[in-house]
């Protein structure tokens, strides 16, 4: 289990995380929901190294998490918004690189492993493609057979919907689901309200920094009443994103 307790974190005195604790079992979804600038990517960056905290802590299956060498351990994977995919190398090259520099195996084991991969998330056809050639929704899918090569503990998504058309949200929400069966622990940042509805997740309403309503999404979506706040975020939200795709 990933036990996050009274993470705190400030830019040049602004607080942008105040006292977050959230704890995500193995085989479940944890959503970060809110708009943009409450705190939800900086989590993430966080647990992958990338900002220091300034206090809390942090621990996994009851022993403290390094953050120092979660990138050499690959306990921790990380699907950015952008995908931050290797421009210059091909499709398959994208996964085996990783593993070649980052793990013990073979290049002929790192092949397979690639190969694989890429069959199961329907890219076998783009091994020797580049990314450029990729269109959003198959480079996410390659963002994610990355970070599954390397068998993290724990898998983050960073806003996984906005760089990608809003029909694929269905098949975002279905690879995310399936990490979770696969016992992955998964965190999802998001203000996207429509893939928040397809995932079966605890979600965690964020503002300002803090979590101000957490609840499980099937009580939610049986009894939105009883939880105002999210359900008061989903509903604004939808209203902006109607207002605005009116206008176009």
């Amino acid at each position: 289990m990933l036990k996050i307790n009274k993470l705190c974190k400030k830019f040049n005195g602004k607080i942008v995380l105040d006292s977050i604790s959230l704890n995500v079992k193995p085989g479940t979804i944890a959503v970060l929901l809110g708009p943009s600038g409450v705190g939800k990517s900086t989590l993430l960056r966080i647990l992958n190294n990338l900002e220091i905290p300034d206090s809390g802590t942090i621990m996994l299956d009851g022993q403290a998490l390094d953050l120092k060498i979660v990138n050499r351990s690959h306990i921790v994977g990380m699907v950015f918004q952008q995908f931050n995919l290797f421009e210059n190398l091909t499709v398959e090259d994208n996964i085996i690189l990783p593993l070649e520099k980052t793990t013990n195996i073979s290049h002929e084991e790192a092949v397979k492993i690639a190969r694989l991969l890429l069959e199961h998330y329907g890219l076998a056809d783009k091994a020797s493609s580049y990314p450029a050639s990729l269109s959003g929704g198959q480079k996410q899918r390659l963002a994610i057979a990355r970070a599954v090569a390397l068998k993290p503990k724990i898998i983050c998504f960073d806003e996984p919907t906005s760089a990608l058309d809003p029909l694929l949200t269905n098949h975002v929400a279905a690879s995310i689901q399936e990490l979770a069966h696969k016992q992955f622990i998964v965190l999802v940042a998001t203000h996207d309200t429509t893939l928040a509805q397809r995932l079966q997740s605890t979600i965690y309403l964020m503002k300002s920094g803090s979590i101000i309503a957490s609840v499980d999404s099937k009580d939610f979506y049986t009894n939105r009443a009883n939880y105002p706040e999210v359900d008061q975020f989903l509903a604004g939200f939808a209203q902006e994103v109607d207002g605005k795709n009116n206008l176009r």
